[in-house]
């Protein structure tokens, strides 16, 4: 008898959980910029089919070699995504951005337009099809390694767009020389910018058009709110501690910390959950309810 009512204690338990749930859609985005259809995960917080609130929005961008499952899929637990969502009423996007976009829009390589595609085009579909806050003060933009790149970078390039932007061991400077890395996989990466951008002009700094290092009195300017953070055994901490003395210098607000932990997905695990702290009370200046 015990046991039994043990196991139906335990069925309704697990009932109650994934009742109560985030849910995901993969939708196709077409890009008219790329002139191809790439997809995304929107991850819906518990509640949003039975309301009718209208929510706020984190896009939520992977690293190089990634996808936009890789945050649904690659971190250790398997909910962290689901589990944010619920915790603070927001829906997470993950949208595709390419194996080595570095999400700017490529000059040379049509088919590399990710600037576009995430500002524009990615926005614009949510937009139109899920119950969203439709102005800055309910848009966040945030990702891991390239994809911070990429979440600092279309910030700063569209400040009207996102109420802050955060960066997870992020590529502050696509600089190949800055990384710890072997030089095999630097001269890769050098190969696929030149690809993407052409040869650089200025070799000392190459790039600085495309590249948060190079834009940081923009950054100063717009007042985009700002997090950043880094692991101290990670290849990219120079180049984010680099950025860190730059906003100093020139009097940008931002909160930067290092942490324990490598350029993986358990640094990227633990890593989130903070920046929701910080994008939780940059929501709620502007009088978004986040809580339970």
């Amino acid at each position: 008898m015990y046991r039994s009512r043990f196991a139906l204690a335990a069925a309704l338990l697990l009932q109650c959980i994934f009742t109560k749930a985030a849910t995901v859609d993969t939708i196709d985005v077409h890009s008219n910029a790329m002139n191809k259809t790439l997809k995304a995960a929107v991850v819906l917080p518990n509640g949003y089919k039975k309301s009718k609130q209208v929510y706020p929005v984190l896009y939520l961008l992977h690293g190089g070699q990634g996808s936009f499952r890789d945050w649904l899929m690659q971190t250790p637990d398997k909910t962290l995504v689901h589990r944010m969502a619920d915790q603070y009423k927001i829906i997470i996007v993950t949208p595709e951005g390419g194996a080595t976009s570095y999400y700017f829009d490529s000059p040379l390589q049509q088919d590399s337009q990710f600037e576009t595609f995430i500002a524009k085009e990615v926005l614009a579909q949510v937009e139109s099809s899920y119950r969203v806050i439709k102005e800055k003060k309910g848009r966040i933009i945030a990702g891991l390694s390239m994809g911070g790149h990429g979440a600092m970078y279309i910030a700063a390039r569209h400040p009207e767009l996102y109420a802050a932007a955060g960066s997870m061991s992020g590529v502050m400077n696509i600089h190949t020389k800055t990384w710890k890395v072997p030089e095999a996989f630097a001269k890769s990466r050098s190969d696929n910018f030149v690809r993407l951008l052409g040869p650089a002009k200025d070799t000392l700094n190459p790039y600085l058009d495309y590249t948060i290092i190079g834009m940081t009195d923009q950054l100063k300017a717009n007042a985009v709110r700002l997090i950043f953070d880094v692991g101290v055994d990670d290849f990219l901490i120079e180049p984010n501690r680099a950025l860190h003395q730059q906003l100093l210098a020139n009097g940008t607000p931002h909160d930067y910390y290092e942490r324990p932990g490598k350029h993986d997905w358990p640094y990227w695990q633990n890593a989130l959950p903070y920046q929701m702290l910080f994008f939780a009370r940059v929501l709620a200046d502007s009088g978004i309810n986040t809580k339970p």
